[in-house]
Formats: structure tokens, sequence, C-alpha cells
């Protein structure tokens, strides 16, 4: 955490704050509120408050929420007191890092109320900004959603690029020979997961029990028929779970969720992100 803040500082003051430095008295001591402009899940409070406390060890800063807490247009996040020039120096960054992720958690809070009456979970993906994957699955936990992967080497999960360099027919000749293989030299806890694009492909796929099967960019009615298709092959409890995937938005999730499906990944909580707009006002 000190490192993601170290840089986040350096890449924005640069050699140094040169217009509190020449606009601020020396030792100006000031006080300010954190306030949320708009209503949503908070992500990054205690972020926002190491920030300040980077730039001056001496600055007071007091929470009055925690992360996932949902809040109110114009309630009162923090106080903070301590040098002015410093306060301001740190604003923007502390800003930066809290609104970012109080919109992933907004965000990801809203897809959980539109799946609650099911048992789908709502996952993040890798679709990330390099750097910051963990405070942003972090937000994706703190709103209420799951994390798949977060790194390559935590789990099997062969992809249409995988398949399409091994020659979907070739691949497919050889597919119970190569999960075999695969389950033979990882670990017992590793899941595998397997990426397809129709009815076919699931069905092929099915009969080699992964852990999970993933649905990419299938219609409804295709979906509700993959899980007819694996409860009838596997009976009520399914080795394999199924995954949907591929544009899935707030409009859509639910009907995804009512087909029955495990698991739904949503590449925009992360990938279009819409930080929550919150802003330091000095009293």
């Amino acid at each position: 955490m000190t490192l993601f803040i170290k840089n986040a500082l350096k890449e924005d003051i640069g050699k140094a704050d040169i217009t509190t430095r020449l606009a601020i008295p020396k030792g100006k001591k000031t006080e300010a509120i954190i306030v949320a402009k708009e209503n949503g899940v908070i992500c990054g409070i205690d972020i926002a408050g190491l920030v300040f406390k980077a730039i001056d060890k001496n600055i007071k800063f007091k929470p009055f929420i925690s992360d996932g807490d949902e809040v109110r247009k114009g309630k009162i996040l923090a106080r903070i007191f301590g040098d002015a020039a410093r306060i301001l120096t740190a604003e923007r960054v502390a800003l930066n890092f809290l609104s970012m992720l109080s919109g992933i958690a907004t965000k990801t809070s809203l897809f959980l109320k539109r799946v609650k009456p099911y048992k789908s979970k709502i996952l993040d993906t890798r679709k990330t900004l390099p750097g910051l994957r963990s405070l942003e699955k972090y937000a994706v936990r703190v709103g209420g959603g799951y994390n798949h992967r977060f790194r390559l080497d935590e789990m099997v999960l062969i992809k249409d690029n995988h398949i399409r360099v091994m020659g979907y027919g070739l691949w497919v000749m050889g597919l119970k020979e190569r999960i075999k293989k695969i389950k033979k030299v990882i670990h017992k806890k590793m899941k595998i997961e397997v990426e397809v694009k129709n009815l076919k492909e699931f069905k092929e796929v099915l009969e080699t029990e992964p852990d999970i099967i993933m649905l990419d960019n299938m219609k409804i009615d295709d979906v509700k028929k993959a899980v007819i298709v694996m409860r009838k092959t596997q009976g009520a409890k399914c080795k394999t779970q199924i995954e949907v995937s591929g544009n899935i938005a707030l409009n859509t999730v639910k009907k995804y969720a009512a087909c029955g499906v495990g698991f739904i990944s949503v590449g925009s909580l992360t990938k279009d992100i819409d930080s929550l707009d919150i802003s330091l006002d000095i009293l």
C-alpha cells in the first residue's frame, strides 16, 4: 500500500507543489472535510487517510464512515486538520483513490442488487488498470462482488484464443485427454475453466467435467438450454458450474441470473470506471 501511495504522490507533485509553496503562508493551519457529492458505496477511506499521513504524519484524519458503507449525497466522510499547504498538496491523490474505488464499489453493489433474488455471484475480471489490480479487486469485494483470478498462475482458464492456436478440430478430438493431462499436473485445488461460444461446444466440454464452463456472449435462450443440459447430465449436485460473460449490463444481468448460472463476470466493474463524485472542502 505504501508503494501505491508513494508512486501516486511522486507522479502528482513532481519536484514540488509550487502553488501552495508560493501562495500559502508557512505554518498556516486549516480544517477541511471530505464530502460525498452523490449517493454511493464508499471504498478507500483509510487509503485517503494514509495519503495525508504520507505527506505529513502530523495531519489529523478522522473518518466518519467505513469501507462498504452506503452514503447519501452531502454526507461528511472525514474531517482533516493540519498544515494547510500539506493538506492541499495531498488533496487530489487522496480524492482520486477514494473516488475511483468508491465508484467501483458502487457499481458492483448495483449489480448485486439486480441479482439479489438469485444465487448468481458477480465476478470481476482482469480488465484492470496496470499496477492497480489489487486495489480495484478490493473495491469489488467491498461492493459485495467476488474476485475471479488475480493472476494467470491461479487457475487454468482455456479461452477462445488458446483453442484457435491449437486448432478447434484437434482440440475437440483430444479434449478429454487434454483435460485429464491438465488435471494430473496441476494442484488438486486449482480449478479448470473452459470458454465456449455455443451449445455444441458446451456439450462437448461438459463431458470432460471441468470446474467451470464460461458461456461467452451467448444468448439468454441458449444459456437457459445450457443450464438444463448440465442438470440433466450431472444431476442436482453439479460438478461443473456455469459462468456467463460478455457485455453483461445492469439492464440484462437479472435475466442471466434467472437462468440459474453460478457466476456472472462483469468486465465493466473495473474497465469502465465511473468515479464517485467526492470533494474536499476547506472550512
